[in-house]
């Protein structure tokens, strides 16, 4: 099976259980197709016994400071957008907002945490020797995605139609995909350390942000490690 040789690729087989980790990422992110990208930092916190995800980003916009906050706990996600710490651009909440959470919950699973692919809540269908459809749930919401692997057994993107594009206001259905490059070993484990971030809207494909890693921590015991 795909994900099997993928766990063995990345490094995760004999690896501690994974409880929890602390990312850390920098990259651009922009709102249309012919915006300039802002550059961001950002950390993130996700931990798996009680799924839950905290994803805090900083950047500008037309050069004045934003800030962004994804939280995901109980089932229940928001995502807020503050320009100069105060006026909110984006208050994104509800139902859709909740399933779209998920999916990107699985995201960090697959390429950020692969040991947890493990976890009892997923299941996994087989598309052909390359293509594994994976099925994940969380208490009420459940939302798939595809998986696409190349002969070496990396994870090189993924698919879904559960993640919802939205600016707080309207929430519209493209597929989502996050293709993937550049392994390497990142604290004990061979991990993807850079993605694209892409709506696959019905005019082109619209690439909305790029990532790179800077540091993952795994298991952490206090929130500050």
């Amino acid at each position: 099976m795909a994900v099997q040789k993928y766990l063995y690729y990345t490094k995760s087989v004999g690896q501690p259980k994974i409880k929890n980790f602390k990312a850390e990422f920098v990259g651009g992110m922009r709102s249309k197709p012919d915006d300039k990208y802002m550059k961001l930092q950002s950390v993130q916190y996700n931990f798996y016994e009680k799924p839950s995800r905290y994803f805090y980003m900083s950047a500008s916009k037309m050069r004045l400071p934003a800030t962004g906050l994804h939280l995901y706990q109980n089932e229940l996600a928001t995502f807020v957008v503050n320009l100069l710490n105060w006026f909110t651009v984006v208050d994104a909440k509800g139902d859709k907002m909740n399933q779209a959470e998920t999916v990107t919950l699985l995201n960090d699973m697959c390429f950020i945490a692969p040991a947890t692919l493990i976890d009892s809540r997923i299941t996994w269908e087989t598309i052909n020797n390359f293509t594994v459809k994976a099925i994940y749930k969380n208490g009420s919401i459940s939302i798939s995605a595809l998986l696409y692997f190349n002969e070496k057994g990396e994870l090189v993107n993924f698919i879904s139609n559960d993640r919802y594009d939205t600016d707080g206001k309207k929430y519209v259905s493209y597929p989502w995909a996050t293709p993937v490059e550049d392994y390497r070993m990142i604290n004990g484990y061979l991990l993807s350390s850079k993605a694209k971030l892409i709506y696959q809207r019905p005019d082109g494909d619209f690439i909305y942000g790029e990532l790179e890693y800077q540091s993952v921590k795994y298991n952490l015991t206090s929130i500050e490690d």
